[in-house]
């Protein structure tokens, strides 16, 4: 996996448990998982474009 890649599924990989304990902690945002979930797609696409 080439730095950029890696870099991005660390980030999601952070963000996705930066999100799980804020909704344990303090209630659900929607915002806060849309975003993850944008992260989330940009990084798979990035992964994706890597393989090509």
């Amino acid at each position: 996996m080439p730095g950029q890649a890696k870099t991005m599924t660390g980030l999601t990989v952070g963000g996705l448990v930066l999100v799980t304990a804020y909704t344990v902690t303090l209630g659900n945002n929607g915002w806060l998982w849309l975003t993850w979930a944008v992260l989330g797609l940009a990084t798979i696409g990035t992964l994706a474009a890597r393989g090509t």
